[in-house]
């Protein structure tokens, strides 16, 4: 995404595409997230929901091609006992490693502020993604994801992580 793009001025708000970071900025987070896990030992920066912001949380997959454990943090909402993150790769348009991962393989393990579990993943679809789209939406942390969304080449996924 370029900066003048989201700068134009002559577009009303709605039609233009929304800023997103740049790359090595996303990827920088990324990495600062990964290593503030390693050295708190897990505590940081997980956390849960609440007051109207999204909570963090360890996905740990199966690499579908190497094999081997891979894991990332994402944000997420709760729906009951249930689990709910969006297959978003900082924004960009391709799906991210961990979604396709979980495609692959859905049986997986999470990491939150209460310990680890097991879960199996799916991706909602129909009346269910709508609900679950707008709950989302409703916590800060995920921004305008309706304005983010329209300017993507493919549907975002809904991600729902159920306990097993």
């Amino acid at each position: 995404m370029h900066l003048e793009a989201a700068m134009d001025t002559t577009r009303p708000v709605e039609d233009r595409p929304p800023w997103v970071p740049p790359r090595w900025f996303v990827r920088s987070a990324w990495a600062f997230q990964r290593g503030a896990y390693r050295l708190t030992g897990g505590r940081y920066p997980l956390k849960r929901p609440g007051r109207g912001k999204a909570g963090l949380l360890r996905v740990r997959t199966v690499g579908r091609r190497s094999g081997q454990e891979r894991a990332v943090i994402v944000a997420y909402v709760e729906d009951g006992p249930r689990y709910v993150t969006l297959a978003m790769n900082g924004w960009g348009d391709p799906p991210p490693a961990w979604w396709l991962n979980l495609r692959a393989a859905p049986e997986a393990e999470i990491d939150t502020v209460d310990g680890p579990r097991s879960v199996r993943a799916h991706d909602a679809a129909g009346e269910e993604r709508e609900r679950l789209w707008t709950l989302v939406g409703r916590h800060r942390g995920w921004g305008e994801i309706d304005r983010f969304a329209a300017h993507r080449a493919r549907e975002t996924p809904v991600v729902v992580l159920e306990t097993r």
